[in-house]
């Protein structure tokens, strides 16, 4: 069997309903939209989540929560697996990360994240590390230093 011999099932592919070609196809006039209302109308239909003028979910549940946005800070992602390529002994500070492109921009600060794992003896110095980050680094003989 080769790519040219390859065919779809019986009935598994339909041709294209073509509408609007005359009242003998079956599909002239209208064209398959019945006829007047919303839905036969160009552009007509209603938007994602609309329930026909009753008030709609979205608006019946109650709003939660709050995002005190003046007070986040938002950290530039490392993740431990990106650092095996440096040599040993490298002491990783947030100018060397933007410098070998390991991040865009500094943000609020770098925090180091525990995905893979860390084959590499280093000194990192970041603003937060996760729990598992900081056991890794110091499983690899490492140290975690928090600027």
């Amino acid at each position: 069997m080769q790519l040219h011999d390859l065919k779809s099932n019986e009935g598994a592919r339909h041709g294209r309903k073509r509408v609007g070609r005359g009242t003998s196809s079956g599909h002239g006039k209208t064209s398959t939209r019945g006829h007047k209302g919303q839905w036969a109308r160009s552009g007509g239909g209603v938007r994602p989540g609309f329930e026909g003028g009753q008030t709609p979910l979205f608006k019946r549940l109650p709003k939660r929560g709050f995002t005190n946005a003046r007070f986040t800070k938002q950290f530039a992602i490392v993740n431990l697996e990106q650092l095996n390529e440096l040599p040993a002994g490298t002491v990783v500070t947030p100018e060397l990360l933007l410098e070998r492109r390991f991040v865009r921009e500094l943000l609020d600060g770098i925090k180091v994240l525990g995905k893979g794992d860390l084959n590499v003896k280093l000194t990192i110095q970041a603003h937060a590390y996760s729990a598992t980050a900081k056991e890794k680094i110091e499983a690899a003989g490492g140290t975690a230093e928090v600027i």
